[in-house]
């Protein structure tokens, strides 16, 4: 084992160098070791004091921004109450605002019922009173239509009453020939006032041929033989068509009292038309129809040949005929029911009278309903407006 060297201390007056030895060092290095460990004790100390020093640095600080966070938190809490308590303020004030605009909403709704309630009423009377003048007017103008119906009905009823008078004188007098000249006298003045646009001419007294002549316009013209016989004659029908071909006439009728057989009121016969004095006229009415259409087709010249040939067949045709019967029951039914409106009148007129009415509630019910829901979008009816100040003046 080497030799173990001592440590050795200076002098620091002679620089003599000294071994510590154990006996030496020991006194020594306990006194440093005790005063290292006081050192370490101090400085340990020294450090938890600084340590506590700051943690309880940090913890005040700490301790402040909590209690900044809390005061601040407590000042947005009553931010917040105070926001809640203004907006439950307003939340009142807004309902108590809207409670007072339906208290008005409703006063206005009772209004505006009562003001339509008295402008429909208005409106109705107005309505009532237009409507009455015009039925008025139309009363008035249909009276005036009736009047007119009537009074040239009487002045037919005159005509045939002197017709029939000069009738019954010739009559009397046993001349057949004398009433068939009435009967002439009478077909023409009938047809005259149908048609006064026709030229009618008369074929004098003791001159071969037929009796009258109707020229339709420019259409063509229809040649009449009158017959007042107790016999129907089978010769009449060839002999009228003679006097058509030396006449030009498109189309012939024979007027007789007596009719051949099978013939009730009116037909085609042998080539010519044959019917009663009561249904002339119609039949005439409806052969004029006849000529005047063939004529506006030969003026287009448009299949003239065909057409014509169409139209005559179905002139002489039964469709045709069935449309004539037709046309003159229509006419004897109307100049029936002619004598019965007078007495129905009143009661028709009466109806409708109610039915206007009906008619006027329902209107201005309706017009008042629609009016109430669109308001002034719907535009004004002038019969439904109310009167102004100067009308009501």
């Amino acid at each position: 084992m080497a030799d173990r060297i001592e440590p050795t201390l200076s002098c620091p007056n002679c620089n003599h160098e000294i071994e510590l030895t154990e006996s030496l060092a020991g006194p020594l290095l306990a006194d440093m070791r005790r005063e290292h460990a006081e050192a370490l004790a101090s400085q340990k100390a020294e450090v938890e004091a600084q340590a506590r020093a700051v943690a309880e640095a940090a913890q005040a600080e700490k301790l402040e921004a909590l209690a900044a966070e809390a005061e601040a938190q407590r000042l947005r809490l009553e931010a917040s109450e105070k926001r809640v308590a203004e907006a439950r303020a307003a939340e009142k004030a807004a309902l108590e605002k809207e409670q007072a605009l339906k208290d008005r909403e409703a006063e206005l709704e009772v209004e505006v019922a009562k003001k339509l309630a008295l402008e429909r009423r208005l409106q109705e009377e107005k309505l009532r009173v237009l409507i009455t003048t015009q039925m008025a007017e139309a009363q008035a103008e249909k009276d005036e239509a009736a009047n007119l119906r009537l009074a040239e009905k009487d002045q037919q009823m005159e005509t045939l009453k002197r017709q029939i008078e000069v009738l019954k004188q010739k009559s009397d007098k046993g001349s057949q020939q004398l009433q068939g000249e009435a009967l002439e006298v009478a077909l023409e003045e009938r047809l005259g006032q149908a048609f006064p646009l026709d030229q009618l001419t008369p074929v004098g007294k003791g001159v071969r041929g037929a009796d009258c002549l109707q020229q339709v316009q420019s259409a063509g013209a229809i040649i009449w033989e009158a017959k007042r016989a107790q016999n129907w004659s089978k010769d009449w029908p060839a002999k009228l068509k003679e006097d058509q071909r030396r006449e030009g006439a498109e189309i012939a009728v024979l007027v007789s009292v007596v009719l051949p057989d099978g013939v009730d009121t009116f037909a085609e016969h042998e080539g010519v038309w044959v019917t009663s004095p009561r249904f002339a006229v119609a039949l005439a009415g409806v052969l004029r129809q006849g000529l005047l259409a063939t004529a506006q087709a030969e003026r287009r010249k448009e299949g003239q040949a065909e057409k014509t040939e169409l139209l005559y067949d179905y002139l002489t045709g039964t469709g045709f005929r069935q449309r004539v019967e037709a046309l003159a029951e229509t006419y004897e039914a109307m100049r029936k029911s002619l004598d019965q409106e007078r007495a129905s009148m009143q009661r028709i007129w009466s109806a409708r009278d109610k039915q206007i009415v009906r008619m006027l509630d329902a209107t201005t019910g309706m017009y008042g309903d629609i009016q109430g829901i669109a308001g002034a979008s719907l535009p004004d009816i002038e019969a439904f407006a109310l009167p102004s100040p100067e009308d009501e003046l």
